[in-house]
């Protein structure tokens, strides 16, 4: 499923230099981490408390917009409800592809913003464009 997840990525941007960020990465970095190796990609992982020195600290709650800047996708792996909305208004402010990768069977706390479902193979996601 996580190379599903890793493959609509990659087919979403295809060859063009894309930024991305992945919000809240926490300790799961197998998708950043694929897809850093990608010589068209500029990646940065931000968490409010970095698991290592690849993350960036980023209160997502207060981001500094900086980091953001001219990103084409964020995404967000098993993100707490809480922070959903703060996750998809960053991505509003900045212009940015959302992806949400939900707790199986979690709704998204979004409010007025609705995602779509997007099945992609195994994986199941939403996607705000």
């Amino acid at each position: 499923m996580w190379n599903d997840f890793r493959d609509y990525i990659l087919s979403e941007i295809q060859d063009k230099p894309t930024k991305i960020a992945e919000v809240g990465v926490g300790k799961f970095s197998m998708i950043a981490d694929e897809l850093s190796k990608k010589e068209n990609i500029t990646l940065i992982k931000t968490d409010i408390m970095p698991a290592d020195d690849t993350v960036v600290k980023d209160d997502i709650t207060n981001p500094n917009l900086d980091l953001y800047k001219d990103t084409d996708i964020i995404y967000s792996i098993r993100p707490p409800s809480e922070l959903q909305p703060h996750i998809v208004k960053l991505a509003q402010t900045v212009n940015a592809q959302l992806i949400i990768k939900p707790l199986t069977n979690e709704d998204l706390n979004t409010g007025r913003v609705k995602m779509k479902l997007k099945n992609f193979k195994k994986a199941s996601f939403y996607i705000l464009r």
